[in-house]
């Protein structure tokens, strides 16, 4: 894999894989209707090199009301939606209600694209805050890298706190750590970004 960081982008070339062309397929259809997203969580390691698997990629999408999210889920052709077949209910029973709405290829069911709508102040800062990442040429947006870290070791599993170490070894470099210790501190991972990364 080559990587590169600059000007506030990072620019990767590596074999895509299948989960790579699930997500830059699903994220072209965003890009096509204007819709501001931030794709978080494990992939955003995954992408950045780190070697394990995911049966879900998590995603942010601004707040749309029901009439854009009933024509972005018309243009999902390629895709169905693994919650419901009914728009209404997907909009008001789901994303409405902070659950995520779960998109996969047509006639499967891993991977898939989970979806939720910005709904807090969190949400918001990550969607305008988010990272150009340039995969193979293509354009993709990713999380705060050091929002990601702090988050992931806040979720504290294993493979989660692997994700942290992964990316911050990565990217220190290039890293804010006012941002970070800031991060750390609001979700009281300080002793664990001592004991397990730093």
């Amino acid at each position: 894999m080559k990587i590169e960081v600059a000007e506030g982008k990072i620019s990767i070339e590596r074999e895509a894989t299948d989960l790579d062309k699930f997500v830059l397929d699903f994220i072209k259809i965003l890009d096509d209707k204007g819709i501001k997203y931030v794709i978080i969580s494990g992939y955003v390691s995954i992408l950045l090199g780190r070697s394990r698997s995911s049966e879900d990629v998590d995603i942010i999408i601004e707040a749309i009301n029901k009439d854009q999210f009933s024509r972005l889920h018309e243009s999902l052709t390629e895709f169905h939606c693994l919650n419901t077949n009914d728009i209404l209910e997907a909009y008001e029973q789901y994303l409405s209600k902070d659950i995520a709405v779960r998109y996969a290829r047509k006639n499967q069911a891993i991977p898939n694209m989970e979806v939720k709508l910005a709904k807090i102040k969190l949400d918001n800062w990550a969607l305008d805050n988010r990272t150009k990442v340039e995969f193979n040429g293509k354009t993709l947006y990713v999380s705060p890298i050091e929002l990601q870290i702090s988050y992931k070791l806040l979720l504290g599993t294993e493979k989660d706190i692997e994700d942290a170490r992964h990316l911050f070894k990565l990217l220190e470099k290039h890293l804010d750590m006012q941002v970070l210790d800031d991060f750390n501190r609001q979700f009281k991972v300080v002793e664990l970004f001592r004991e397990y990364i730093q």
